[in-house]
């Protein structure tokens, strides 16, 4: 039997499950230019991808760069999210979110 489907298929299960706590920790801790550090492990992830040996440890590595890369993504929605008041926004940066809700109440008279 080959269990290298089911291993691969767990491990993605379990990258995707970590990377949405993830952007939300980055998303707390330095604003949404935490994408930064997601683009870069997720270039490393990549590489390491290209020249692991083995099928199982290359897939796995690949689902978490492209997970990685998604988390780039959501890093930008996470901070709409926020602004919405889904999740808890930074009491350091608490002027910084007021500014973004400033500006985009600005805007929406503007129109």
């Amino acid at each position: 039997m080959n269990f290298t489907g089911i291993l691969a298929g767990a491990a993605t299960f379990l990258i995707i499950g970590i990377s949405h706590p993830l952007v939300v920790k980055l998303e707390y801790t330095y604003g949404k230019k935490g994408w930064i550090i997601l683009a870069i492990a997720g270039v490393i992830f990549l590489a390491l991808s290209l020249f692991a040996e083995g099928f199982a440890l290359s897939t796995i590595f690949g689902a978490c760069a492209f997970s990685l890369f998604w988390g780039v993504y959501e890093m930008f929605e996470q901070e709409k999210r926020v602004l919405r008041g889904w999740f808890p926004e930074n009491p350091k940066r608490h002027e910084y979110y007021q500014a973004r809700r400033a500006n985009k109440a600005a805007s929406k008279q503007g129109k």
